[in-house]
């Protein structure tokens, strides 16, 4: 890395990017930098290749040929080694990167969807003498604990009994069900607690002690309409998460059906694919989606394209002082989700990708030698579990050899939107608008 510095390489890299070379220590500024099209094809790092090349071999032994795997490797501007980088193969929920890199370009990371609830009469005696209405706004995790709190929300207005129908209008999702019908259905039983299910109980279970339990009894049914009538009066205002908050969620659990959702939004995996491939600089046909989860063979992405979408999505980030650990997540501090069970070196920040045949992990490890180091590795074969234990022991390989970094670079340091990440199903999201 010194001979780096001392090249001028450095100083030509950042004034690129527009970052001083005197704002942190050199190679974290390398590591901030992610401008993806700029690639130096310098001469191969030997340690990098040499672990390559072992790696590989280790999976020959077991019957699995070379030419089917894709790994990338890059440090700032270095491209420190590869196998079939520039083919497109089976990415699996590496396509969820995409969709998040996407989401940042058309949202900012602190956006917040809206879903509005609303009455067609008046409110007498605890009575709403007409139907409530319910508009969403494409949140994509409006689930139990958003429908109790709406619930108690509405309790507090005043409500116990809607005379009605419950009306959906809109974009409104509900458990990742799109479905606006059998959506309504799950949000009629969220609104009155002496209807829930074992579901609805379960999660009410994991609420802060305390937490009122609503009763918003609706005698109707629950009806879909493509236009709201005009004469609904608005009672509520229900605000999502962050993008932000649920970009990570999306990524931690690997969540197909937020995704699907995201993507509709965006304008569908043709419009994901031209945002990701205009961002990055990456040739399109390196990009090929068939949707936006990544389910299915018939997405593939190479391995250069995806490191460069991860880095790509660290630069959107920057501006609002967010890292890629605030998207994804991180090993040795989010122990849920995808990486139960794994082994990967702490700090990396990563995105897991699995099919019946396809094992694939792409993100950002910190190093002490080299700094951050980008990398993506698509596995095709069916040995799912050893092909799992394979990356990780390659990664943990490169470790050993660069050493880890003593403390988690800021550059990748998880910050999230506000003190700490707001909790699902928080009352305080749920505005209040009607005045009687």
């Amino acid at each position: 890395m010194l001979d780096l510095i001392s090249s001028g390489l450095v100083g030509f890299w950042l004034g690129v990017a527009g970052i001083h070379p005197e704002a942190s220590a050199a190679w974290e500024l390398l590591a901030l930098q992610t401008a993806p099209a700029l690639v130096l094809n310098s001469a191969p790092d030997g340690l990098a290749t040499t672990t390559l090349q072992q790696y590989l071999q280790g999976l020959k032994t077991k019957g699995i040929a070379s030419p089917e795997q894709g790994i990338w490797i890059q440090s700032g501007p270095l491209l420190l080694s590869e196998n079939n980088g520039r083919v497109p193969l089976p990415a699996a929920s590496l396509t969820k990167i995409a969709t998040s890199l996407a989401a940042l370009k058309t949202w900012r990371p602190n956006h917040r969807f809206q879903t509005l609830i609303s009455a067609t009469g008046p409110i007498q005696k605890g009575v709403l003498e007409g139907d409530l209405i319910v508009t969403g706004g494409g949140d994509p995790l409006f689930v139990w604990e958003e429908a109790i709190a709406l619930g108690n929300s509405l309790n507090r207005l005043g409500i116990s009994r809607v005379r009605g129908n419950l009306v959906v209008t809109g974009n409104f999702a509900m458990n990742y069900q799109a479905d606006p019908l059998k959506a309504g259905e799950l949000l009629k039983q969220g609104l009155d607690a002496s209807t829930w299910k074992a579901a609805a109980k379960m999660q009410y279970s994991t609420l802060s002690p305390g937490t009122p339990k609503p009763r918003v009894a609706i005698a109707g049914t629950v009806q879909v309409a493509a236009i709201a009538n005009p004469k609904q009066i608005l009672l509520l205002r229900h605000h999502s998460l962050s993008l932000a908050e649920i970009l990570k969620e999306m990524n931690v659990y690997s969540n197909n059906e937020m995704a699907q959702m995201l993507g509709q939004m965006l304008g569908g995996a043709p419009s994901v694919r031209q945002i990701a491939a205009t961002t990055t600089g990456v040739p399109d046909s390196e990009i090929l989606l068939g949707n936006t989860s990544g389910l299915g063979m018939e997405n593939q992405i190479s391995p250069r394209a995806a490191c460069a979408m991860f880095m790509a999505v660290q630069r959107e980030l920057l501006p609002y002082k967010l890292s890629v650990a605030d998207l994804f997540p991180v090993s040795g501090r989010d122990r849920r989700g995808t990486l139960e069970l794994r082994h990967i070196p702490a700090g990396a920040v990563v995105k897991t990708g699995t099919l019946n045949e396809v094992s694939a992990l792409a993100g950002v490890l910190p190093t002490r030698d080299r700094g951050l180091v980008w990398f993506v590795i698509i596995n095709r074969g069916w040995q799912l579990e050893s092909l799992r234990a394979g990356q990780d022991k390659f990664l943990q390989n490169l470790l050993h050899k660069w050493h880890a970094s003593p403390v988690i670079p800021t550059a990748i340091a998880p910050h999230a939107i506000g003190a700490t990440p707001t909790p699902l199903g928080a009352a305080s999201r749920n505005e209040i608008l009607y005045k009687g």
